[in-house]
């Protein structure tokens, strides 16, 4: 895989499953609307991949060391992982009751991100635990402290 259009899928998948996942936890925690996460999850896809894939493309122009083809295949993978795998956490909140689509919906995403863990250790060619670890631990740092934070927002309302 060219190294722009690996950039920009690695972004976009880590970016998608984070963000989205920080949001749905966050949403249901502070609403318990399936409503509110549905449409949380579809506005991050469009909005945050739109963001995301203008922040890769004038990221990788500052630089000068791109080219010009480089530059887009990096924003438009950017756009694509982030949107698509943003988007797959929807499916479990149509599919199951709210509280079981956000549980489904972690395990989905620490899934990812220990998978490509594991990828990124194999070529950078140190032991995957310590990239699972790493990425997963942020990862869920960043569920729990939405989780919490939405339930702090709850009792403001």
């Amino acid at each position: 895989m060219k190294d722009s259009l690996k950039k920009g899928f690695s972004f976009g998948l880590t970016s998608g499953v984070i963000t989205t996942l920080g949001l749905m936890v966050g949403l249901e925690a502070s609403t318990e609307s399936k409503l509110a996460v549905t449409g949380g999850i579809i506005a991050i896809a469009v909005a945050d991949a739109f963001s995301d894939s203008l922040g890769m493309h004038i990221s990788e122009e500052s630089e000068n060391k791109h080219t010009v083809k480089e530059i887009w295949q990096s924003t438009i993978s950017t756009f694509l992982a982030k949107f698509f795998f943003a988007m797959t956490f929807a499916v479990p909140v149509l599919l199951f009751s709210l509280a079981t689509a956000v549980i489904v919906s972690v395990v989905w995403g620490l899934s990812l991100i220990a998978v490509f863990s594991i990828y990124v250790a194999r070529q950078e060619k140190i032991p995957s635990y310590k990239a699972v670890l790493e990425h997963v631990g942020i990862a869920m740092l960043v569920v729990i402290a939405t989780h919490y934070l939405g339930h702090f927002i709850k009792t403001l309302g």
